[in-house]
């Protein structure tokens, strides 16, 4: 691969060729009919842990028996047997006894998509092919364990504020429900015309319970159909889109996505994955579908022999300062290490960014909880302060 990961005359850079490590049994026609099985793709249940939590420290643990120079079968009977999570214990056995049948690493974990993905299987395949897969399945673990820590991060800072609006919402249904009513009956005995911000809460909690019928049945056919919308294709590419130019998130949304991308086309690059199959992989990996769009825009161009960098550059979705790195690594023929710095880069930015979003959305919910909360108090004692006026009428 050229240090400009050009790909000339559109000809996809082959790997390096090596002989498989000696734990790797060669397969036999039989095991070859044997993997067309149903077994193939099966359901794993709990998959989506497994990936977060099991899945890490797996590639980790694997990559350090395999540089002791433990034979592969034996590593998994290991994990196997050390796995708390029972849905994984079962997936690794799984794994093991394909490998007994004659299938190759990747090929087994093939079997099983749920778990191990397309950019695992590929990278585990690039290892085995170089001969480096003690490293590889080292670089997987280091490459799954980053994405975690930025998961965590983003989650922990949205829990928060969630929680906030979430509560004052219940808090403010539930006055709006059961207090306003007491309240509009103790004024309707003293008669009187009610101020108008209590009586649009009267008329509120009045229609709430009259209208329950239609309007719980009509948030749940809305919030069903929304996510069905969200799941077709253009549905997908205008929330992706919306994402993208949503004030202060979009900015964050972009910073999330080109990380991943860049921490994941390093991993790929230093396993030997060609760069045309690589950057088809790290596209699905971004989590976005207008920078997936833009990515594949760019393999284009490195198909017809441009630079990879010379495809992003012009794209909206993709940082300069991400391009301009990437060209200066294209330059210097390190573009692998070029790229794990803008990963690294954008990591601290976004966690920089999630500091000071989480600082200053504290004060600005508080606010908000005591406009909503406190403004219903208010209107609901607007009539008490008007009781003398009430009583002599």
């Amino acid at each position: 691969m050229s240090p400009m990961l050009r790909s000339a005359g559109g000809a996809k850079p082959a790997l390096q060729n090596s002989t498989k490590p000696a734990s790797f049994p060669k397969k036999p026609v039989a095991a070859q009919v044997a993997r067309q099985s149903p077994k193939k793709g099966q359901k794993i249940r709990g998959a989506q842990k497994i990936v977060r939590t099991d899945l890490p420290s797996f590639s980790r643990q694997m990559a350090a028996m395999l540089s002791a120079g433990m034979p592969i079968v034996a590593s998994l009977e290991t994990l196997e047997e050390q796995a708390v999570n029972p849905n994984f214990k079962i997936a690794l056995g799984e794994v093991k006894r394909s490998i007994e049948g004659g299938a190759s690493f990747s090929e087994s974990l093939q079997q099983l998509p749920e778990i191990f993905d397309v950019l695992y299987v590929n990278m585990v395949r690039a290892g085995e092919q170089s001969g480096q897969f003690a490293e590889t399945m080292k670089r997987i673990g280091e490459l799954l364990e980053a994405t975690a820590r930025l998961r965590r991060k983003v989650k922990s800072a949205m829990t928060y504020p969630i929680v906030v609006l979430s509560m004052a919402l219940i808090i403010a249904t539930g006055m709006i429900i059961f207090i306003v009513p007491v309240f509009a009956n103790m004024f309707k005995d003293f008669g009187g015309k009610l101020p108008g911000p209590t009586q649009f809460l009267v008329d509120l909690s009045s229609g709430i319970k009259h209208y329950a019928v239609i309007i719980v049945p009509s948030i749940i056919l809305g919030v069903w159909g929304f996510r069905k919308w969200k799941k077709t294709p253009a549905g997908a590419w205008a929330m992706d889109r919306f994402a993208l130019k949503a004030p202060v998130i979009g900015v964050l949304v972009q910073k999330v996505a080109v990380a991943r991308f860049s921490r994941t086309l390093s991993q790929l690059v230093q396993s030997g994955v060609p760069i045309l199959n690589a950057l088809e992989i790290v596209a699905k990996a971004a989590g976005n579908l207008v920078i997936e769009s833009a990515i594949m825009d760019a393999r284009k161009a490195v198909e017809h022999g441009d630079t990879l960098s010379s495809g992003l550059d012009g794209k909206q979705c993709i940082p300069t300062l991400m391009v301009r790195m990437l060209a200066a690594g294209e330059k210097t023929g390190k573009v692998d290490e070029m790229l794990a710095s803008v990963a690294d880069t954008f990591d601290d930015e976004v966690e920089t960014m999630l500091a000071s979003l989480t600082s200053l959305l504290e004060p600005l919910l508080m606010v908000f909880l005591g406009v909503i909360i406190g403004g219903i108090v208010i209107c609901m004692f607007l009539p008490i302060f008007k009781m003398t006026e009430v009583i002599n009428k």
